[in-house]
């Protein structure tokens, strides 16, 4: 939804952030809790992420706090980055939005759950009776929610990624074994074996993912075994 003040037209004429995630909400005597992450590898990331959320997002129905902490993985000054790990550096920021200590509490739990290159906003619609206490719970808890599926995601990539590329490399090395042996390649001709597609159930199921991981590096160290042994044998032929 979008307002039509000058603000939401600027962030509107560029490309849209897509949130990771956003929270259950959570009311209390009138007030309403909710957070959301976005992707965000730099502070102008960030800070457009904030803007699009407040002004276009929230537009028509605008938070009384937009609270939110960002941390990324960023190159030190002077740096190239190919001097690995060293040249990159965490930077973090956090701001309360008129509500006290919320920043730094949002910041916390991002630190604790290790989520770089991302953004958490927590919006607060106030609702006319004062929390105290009970606010920076509610706070934590919207964001430890997101951190945890941005994480997840995450995680999703990654073993989807790791998969595909031990597919290619278990491919490759079947393809050198049959070669050794005077073989025509398996995956050769019409009956070439298709790609698996793990885009089905991946992202709800982890753990089957690292299984089939573990199984895909046993697959990839016996067949290296297997090669050797050719190669063993063409040597004593």
């Amino acid at each position: 939804m979008q307002s039509g003040n000058l603000d939401s037209f600027i962030v509107a004429g560029r490309p849209k952030p897509q949130s990771i995630a956003t929270s259950q909400e959570i009311r209390d005597r009138g007030s309403l809790f909710a957070a959301t992450i976005y992707a965000a590898s730099s502070a102008e990331q960030a800070a457009g992420c904030i803007t699009h959320l407040s002004k276009v997002v929230h537009g028509q129905k605008p938070a009384s706090h937009e609270m939110n902490a960002w941390r990324c993985m960023v190159l030190k000054a002077g740096r190239s980055g190919l001097g690995g790990p060293d040249d990159f550096e965490v930077r973090e920021s956090s701001a309360d939005d008129g509500e006290r200590w919320a920043g730094e509490k949002i910041l916390t739990i991002m630190r604790k759950q290790g989520v770089i290159d991302a953004v958490v906003v927590v919006s607060r619609w106030y609702g006319g009776t004062m929390l105290g206490p009970a606010r920076f719970s509610h706070i934590e808890t919207c964001t430890l929610e997101v951190c945890r599926e941005f994480k997840r995601q995450e995680e999703v990539k990654e073993a989807l990624a790791t998969l595909r590329n031990l597919d290619d490399i278990l491919a490759q090395l079947r393809d050198d074994l049959a070669a050794s042996k005077g073989q025509a390649a398996p995956d050769s001709g019409p009956a070439k074996s298709k790609t698996p597609d793990y885009s089905g159930w991946i992202d709800w199921d982890i753990p089957k993912a690292r299984r089939l991981i573990r199984a895909r590096e046993g697959s990839i160290n016996s067949v290296k075994e297997l090669l050797k042994t050719s190669a063993s044998g063409d040597v004593t032929q």
